[in-house]
């Protein structure tokens, strides 16, 4: 390598590139030292000694870092905030997909606010609490590193035995994936001496499917819980490999042996990945934070931690009671099969949440209220009768994603209910 392709990082690298251009050039120290930093692009030594760091930082081993805030109203609102730190074998996205840690026991409500760092936006009822769900994420994190085994997410390939004949006793079960081979494992950990023994022996013998117990105390509950596994026996799956990992997995972490930092305040923790504004920002537990209405929606309350959110505007009493007579004809009508089923109850469930918001004193008291989108009316069977074919259908919906647009600004409350129409307007068409 030409001494003049060397470019230093570090403050120590700078120094000992300066000795070699000295001895080489037969030039003074100091000369050696700027011309040593320039290649470093920096101006002067004076600007390597402030900028440069003195020796390149250890690689450091991957980790992540899990806070949970919490109040206890029985100790006279006395508040505080539990992180735990975890050292990991690689990255927490290498080791499970982002959008998969949310199927992870534990993790369901933290929220990745860095690199190495995740959030509860709920606040935990006493310190005993919050330790305890950080317990349970970090048991779970252990359990994948140790099998390689990942949530299973692929709902249509769900095996249908186990939907036809349940696994008796089953309780606190989990659904698992080996990556290497395929392989659905079903995870199941129910409270110690509750399994009936001959029960599940007979299930097995019906099923084809083996469940063994193993001696690792689990992810659920430790020392409250037993954890078994359980594979389709034809598929030639290794189980006893599997067991014998979940057996050498080292003691499960639980709350009465903590090992994270506890600190009394709600003062925002910040990782060392958080550096800008935006990090801090994002870092705050949702939970602390009093909602606030904005130009297109407000709040359903004022609550602390409070995220649900309506449009502004109104769709009036008639306006909803036509919404619901579409949205009843469309779930019951012949020509649009079950896939607008589950959409339109959804859609509908939170129309009436803003007619609750919108009507005034006096206004759709009692079963009136509950008319608009739950009851059927004469009305209604009328308007159900004239949608004659699966075009009737969608034309109807067109008209209710119109009424919507109409009524209220653009703002995600909407657009979330707009994509519900939309959706089974586009499933209605291919099945058609």
């Amino acid at each position: 390598m030409l001494i003049e392709d060397i470019h230093p990082t570090t403050l120590a690298g700078v120094k000992r590139f300066a000795k070699e251009l000295k001895k080489s050039k037969g030039i003074k120290h100091s000369d050696a030292l700027e011309l040593a930093s320039k290649s470093a692009n920096c101006e002067s030594f004076r600007h390597a000694q402030r900028t440069l760091p003195m020796t390149r930082p250890a690689l450091s081993k991957p980790y992540i870092l899990l806070t949970i805030y919490w109040s206890d109203k029985e100790l006279r609102h006395r508040c505080g905030r539990e992180t735990l730190r975890i050292d990991l074998s690689m990255p927490i996205l290498d080791l499970c997909e982002k959008s998969a840690l949310r199927y992870v026991r534990g993790f369901g409500n933290l929220r990745m606010v860095a690199g190495d760092h995740f959030v509860c936006d709920d606040i935990a009822p006493n310190q005993e609490y919050a330790r305890s769900r950080v317990c349970a994420a970090e048991r779970s994190l252990r359990f994948m590193e140790h099998t390689g085994l990942r949530p299973y997410r692929n709902r249509t390939a769900y095996p249908k035995i186990l939907n036809r004949d349940k696994l008796p006793n089953m309780d606190h079960s989990t659904d698992w994936i080996d990556q290497a081979s395929g392989q659905f494992v079903l995870v199941d950990e129910p409270y110690g001496g509750a399994p009936d023994v001959e029960e599940r022996a007979a299930w097995s013998d019906r099923t084809g499917w083996r469940i063994e117990k193993t001696g690792w105390p689990g992810m659920y509950s430790p020392y409250d819980c037993d954890l078994y596994v359980g594979v389709d026996q034809r598929s030639g799956y290794d189980l006893d490999t599997l067991i014998g990992k979940i057996d050498a997995m080292p003691v499960p972490m639980v709350s009465g042996n903590w090992t994270g930092e506890s600190v009394s305040s709600w003062e925002t923790f910040l990782s060392p990945m958080a550096k800008t504004r935006q990090d801090e920002r994002r870092a705050r537990c949702k939970g602390m934070i009093y909602p606030s209405p904005s130009k297109s929606t407000v709040p359903y309350n004022y609550n602390p931690g409070c995220s649900r959110r309506r449009p502004t505007g109104e769709l009036g009493v008639d306006g909803h009671i036509e919404a619901g007579r579409i949205i009843k004809a469309a779930m019951r009508s012949e020509f649009s099969r079950s896939v607008v089923y589950t959409r339109m109850s959804a859609l509908r469930s939170d129309l009436e949440d803003w007619l609750a918001f919108e009507i005034g004193r006096g206004q759709l008291e009692g079963p009136e209220f509950f008319d608009v989108y739950y009851q059927r009316t004469d009305e209604d069977q009328s308007f159900h009768e004239k949608l004659s074919s699966t075009e009737d259908v969608i034309a109807a919906l067109r008209g209710l994603e119109g009424k919507l647009k109409l009524a209220y600004p653009d703002c995600a409350p909407l657009r979330k209910q707009l994509r519900r129409v939309e959706m089974s307007i586009t499933l209605l068409e291919k099945a058609g």
